[in-house]
This record gives structure tokens, sequence and C-alpha cells, in this order.
């Protein structure tokens, strides 16, 4: 064991070797770490750089920096987004049990450790295009669910992690034309960034620009009856709008994914993996679009109310939420009832009458039952969709229907074509597409990686509809992880600004421990505002891990800092 003038040098040594041997590997700084833990560490070890014959190409304080953060923490914002996420201020508190001894062993723990294996971008195109990140699997494993963390990850990074995020998914029967409309809200969202561009000729309207709809300009879509889609898949590149806040006090943008999945109701698709799918695609939207053929029928509303269970669990699950007084929560946000080839509209030339009857539609639909099993269906679904509505679109012509329809725009009825026009402009207006909230609260795109993940993995050994049970501790747990990533990441960008290890200037003790218990209770208060859903034992315990992993980057940061003092060694 070495004494503390010894721990002092060590240190400053460390520092050094991190500063002036930028290609020291991870493996010769354990070796170096090694040492010093045994008092063996000696200045002679640490090699100049330019005898060094290592190709790597990160430097050590990159690396020291990069191992800082912890496992499956959401990225930080570069230097031009920082402003858009920087920690507020901080008031003084008191955090026990904080000490001031300075060791070697934390400095250790950080180096060795090493990040997860990723895929790299490159092996994924950066071109616009559909990504699986749910494969389904065949009958010998259960129709197993088969969650592509690592294409989920390339879509994600392209959005700010403290961004909120909208995802419109579309759900319905097989060959129905869900990955057709797709197509049309990406164009429709070409057309949104050219107006904001200003480079729109507001003269022709924005379809009437588009001549084809190919078969790969898209999500990939066929006409005829065999199936085209399987699995869930997510358009590459985030889209972005500029919405009003909802307290009023201003704008904010917000990204919106694209969600296509497999057709449902056809001989190769079991029940089971039926409401599989349709569970798996309601828990991550934010906006449901329900596609159904020509009318509403009891099995389509039947499907929804899968999901009366979890939304009694969900409301039910932490009694403290009724005696703390905080609002509960329906489990889902928007379900909207796309209907097909709708052949019933009163009025054909009045396109506001024709969305008007829609919704009269819809009530008649929802309206009370005098049987028992039916009204129950109905009060189910209405217990765990914030929002229900319903929109319909007549038929696009029967030249779009053939197996040999290229997508040419003009063999399209012209009355679905204006239908379809108030449809996006429906789903996109700033007013209805709303972030993705889980109970109650918006998530930021690095949270809503999280939460596709834990819901994903609910059906990975089959597709077997999971119980409601297991979706509430799913939604929990990563509820709690976020809420540990966060508050983390908050202490972290600070501290490291203060005194990390590109940090150049010494704090005096004092100081530094005054920044770490305000910036230790600002991170624990992050925390438990989040922190709010599922059992009090796994909330204890992600508290925990909070406390433990800040006290142990604390006496990290006070190494480094204690390195930087220009007094060292100077001592009689």
């Amino acid at each position: 064991m070495v004494d503390s003038e010894e721990q002092l040098r060590i240190a400053k040594a460390i520092a050094k070797a991190i500063q002036d041997n930028p290609l020291l590997s991870p493996a010769e700084m354990k070796e170096l770490m090694d040492k010093a833990k045994e008092g063996q560490f000696d200045e002679t070890d640490v090699m100049p750089m330019d005898e060094r014959n290592d190709k790597a190409t990160t430097t050590v304080a990159d690396k020291v920096a990069e191992l800082l953060v912890p496992e499956d923490e959401p990225p930080l914002l570069d230097e031009e987004e920082k402003s858009a996420s920087k920690v507020a201020p901080v008031t003084q508190s008191t955090v026990p049990g904080t000490t001031t001894a300075t060791t070697t062993e934390s400095v250790a723990k950080t180096v060795v450790e090493t990040p997860k294996e990723t895929v790299p971008e490159e092996e994924i195109s950066n071109d616009p295009h559909p990504i699986q990140i749910v494969s389904i699997g065949t009958e010998d494993d259960a129709y197993a669910f088969q969650f592509h963390e690592d294409k989920l990850n390339h879509i994600i990074r392209k959005m700010p992690p403290g961004w909120k995020v909208a995802v419109v998914s579309v759900v319905g029967a097989f060959r129905t034309g869900k990955s057709f409309l797709l197509s049309w809200f990406l164009k429709y969202i070409h057309h949104l960034n050219t107006v904001k561009n200003g480079n729109d000729d507001s003269s022709t309207k924005w379809y009437e620009k588009v001549d084809t709809l190919s078969h790969d300009s898209g999500f990939e879509w066929r006409g005829g009856s065999d199936r085209n889609t399987t699995g869930i898949w997510m358009w590459s590149q985030p889209h972005f709008i500029t919405r009003q806040k909802d307290d009023g006090s201003g704008t904010e943008t917000i990204a919106i994914l694209l969600v296509d999945s497999q057709g449902m109701f056809d001989n190769e698709t079991t029940m089971s993996l039926t409401a599989s799918i349709f569970g798996l695609s309601t828990l991550l939207s934010s906006y449901q679009i329900y596609n159904v053929d020509k009318r509403i029928q009891e099995d389509n509303l039947q499907q929804l109310a899968l999901f009366s269970e979890y939304a009694r669990l969900a409301v039910e699950a932490d009694q403290s939420f009724q005696l703390s007084g905080v609002e509960i929560v329906k489990p889902f946000q928007k379900m909207e009832f796309l209907v097909r080839d709708w052949q019933h509209f009163e009025d054909e030339q009045n396109y506001e009458s024709m969305e008007k009857e829609m919704g009269e539609y819809l009530e008649k639909v929802i309206a009370e039952r005098d049987a028992k099993d039916l009204q129950e269906t109905r009060e189910q679904i209405l217990a765990c969709f914030e929002s229900l509505s319903c929109f319909g679109l007549c038929h696009p012509g029967m030249a779009v229907i053939k197996k040999t329809y290229d997508g040419s725009v003009k063999k399209i009825e012209k009355d679905f074509l204006e239908l379809l026009d108030r449809y996006c402009n429906r789903v996109f207006s700033s007013e209805n597409l709303l972030p993705k909230t889980i109970q109650g609260r918006q998530v930021t795109a690095a949270e809503l990686a999280a939460y596709i993940k834990a819901y994903a993995d609910m059906f990975a050994t089959g597709a077997s509809f999971p119980e409601a049970t297991t979706m509430l501790e799913a939604t929990a747990a990563a509820n709690n992880q976020n809420a540990v990533n966060i508050a983390i990441s908050n202490y972290k960008d600070t501290m490291s600004r203060i005194a990390g290890p590109k940090c150049s200037n010494y704090i005096r003790p004092k100081e530094l421990i005054e920044d770490h218990k305000a910036l230790f209770a600002r991170s624990l208060q992050t925390f438990d505002s989040m922190a709010t859903f599922g059992s009090k034992k796994s909330i204890e315990g992600s508290r925990r891990c909070v406390i433990a992993q800040i006290e142990d980057d604390f006496e990290t940061y006070q190494s480094l800092n204690a390195s930087r003092n220009p007094l060292a060694g100077l001592e009689t």
C-alpha cells in the first residue's frame, strides 16, 4: 500500500501519460495502473510519444473521456449541440458520506473497462431507406422476435439525444396498402421540407409534382395479393418539425420516425403472432394508424382490447401515484382507424364533409352495446388510448391494385389524392403530432431506444403475447435505466468541464467538493423526478446505482485534479 504523497506522485504521472502519450493503448494503461496499485510504478514506464509505433488514432485523453461514460448511457451532444442541453445552474446542497480521499483504484477501474462492440456504421448505408429493426422467426422457433439494436442505434444517432421524438406507425391486415401509404407520407414530408426552405410553387399541389411512386423509393410495396413486408421496419432518416410547446412558452423541434409492420390476418400469421406484432407496434408508437379494409369490424376492436389488462395494471401499479396526487395517465396515446376503400361517403364532392362523416361513423362503432362482451370491449379500448379517431380513404382505382402497377400517379383516382392530401396534413400537423409519451412524460430520442429494446425483448423467446405484468415490468425497467443514465450523464457532463481529463486548471479541493455536492444533489433530483413508475424496490435499487457511480466517479475527478496541483511535492 502506498502513502498519500506517493499516491499524488502516481496520479501526476498518470495524468502526464494521458496528456503526453496520446497513442498509449488501454492494455498498456492497465499495466501502468496495476504497477501503481502495487507501488511499483516509475516515470520511466511512460514512453515518449515519438518512440511509439502504435497505429492507434484515438488519444488516451479521448479514451479516458469516453470510458468515463457508463455502458448503455445515451450519447452526449457534440459541441455544436450542447447549447440546447446544458445543465442548468445548481444550488448548494448537502450530500452525506462525501470523502476527500484520493485513490488510483477508481482510475484503474475506469481505464480497463471495455466499451461494448457495435457494428461499424459504414456497414449500414447512409442513403435514406427502410431498416428492419425487428425480424420474426419461423414456426421452428415459435416466431421469436429478433431485435436489431445496432440498426436502431444507427437511426437514433441521427437525432440530438435531448430532442423529443414522435413515432408514426402503421399496422393492419396484409395487402391493405400500409407500405404504399407510408411511401406517400415520405413524399409529403419532402414537400414540407421544400416549403420550409422556401422552394415551393404553391400554385401546384404537392402530389401533382410526383410522377411515380416507385417500389424502391420509399417503403417497399407491391401490387397484388402476395405478402411484401415482414417484421418491423423504420425509415433510416428522421424528419423534423417545429411545434408549439405544450405550455405555450415558445416552439420546439421534434423528430419524426416512420414505422411499417408485417401485415396480419393472413393464412401464414397465427393469432398469437398477430397480437404480438400489433402489441409491439402500439407500444413503440405515439401515433398508431390502424389500417382496416372497407369498415371497422368487431375483430378489429377486439385486437385493441387485448391491451385492457395492461391498461388496468398500469393505472393500479403504484398506489403512491394516487396518494401523491400524480395524475394517472392512459398507457397509449393516439389510435386512428384509417378505413381504406370506404364506399359510403354521402357527399363525394365535399371533402370536409367526407372527413366529418368518418368521425360520426366512429361514434356509432364505439357507442354502447347491449351485449356485455361487446360493451366491455369498447370500454377497454377507451381506457387504453388517450385519443381515438377515424379517417376514410376512397378506392385509389383499379389500376393500382394490379400486380403490374408501376406506381404511376396519373393512374390514381383524383378523389383518393385529394383525401390523401387532407390526411397527410392531418397526421403531420404540429397540433396533431405529439412526442412519444410514457407514463405522462415525453421521452427523448436516446430514451426511446431503451424502451424499444425492452419491449422487443419481451417477444425474444416467441410470439406469445406477454402477460400484462411483463409489459409493465419492461416499461418500468426501461424508465429506471433511462433515469439512471440521464442523472449520471448530467453529473459527468458538468464535472468533466470542471475537473475532467481535458482540463488544465487546478481547483482547490474545497471548491471541488462543493461543486460535487451541488451536482450530486441535482442529479438525484433528476433521477427522482423520472423514476416514478414501477416497484419501490426497483426504484431504490436504481437510485443506489446512481449514488455509487457518482461517488466512484468523484474519486476519479479528485485524482485528476490533484495531479494538476502546481504545489504538489514542494511541501517540506
